[in-house]
């Protein structure tokens, strides 16, 4: 789980205006973090079958907001991806 400083830093670095929190920039940036941490658990801990269906979970939700997002705006959709640092 990700704390609320964590939370708010990502989603003021994604942001597209002042009052932005369910952009799919903000959506996918926090979801990217989620998965990171939640592959360093699953390294730790191969066997926890019940994080592995969440994090598959995660990784599909995050895939169909950046179709979404490639869909709408190509450039959108590129900046994100090179910020965050994906390999699509």
């Amino acid at each position: 789980m990700l704390s609320t400083e964590d939370k708010s830093k990502i989603i003021s670095k994604y942001k597209l205006h002042d009052v932005d929190t369910g952009s799919p920039e903000v959506q996918v940036a926090l979801l990217t973090e989620e998965i990171k941490r939640l592959l360093l658990h699953l390294k730790k801990n191969p066997k926890d079958v019940h994080s592995k269906r969440g994090l598959l979970q995660m990784v599909s939700q995050r895939r169909s907001l950046l179709n979404f997002l490639k869909k709408e705006g190509t450039r959108r959709y590129n900046s994100l991806v090179k910020k965050i640092g994906l390999k699509k």
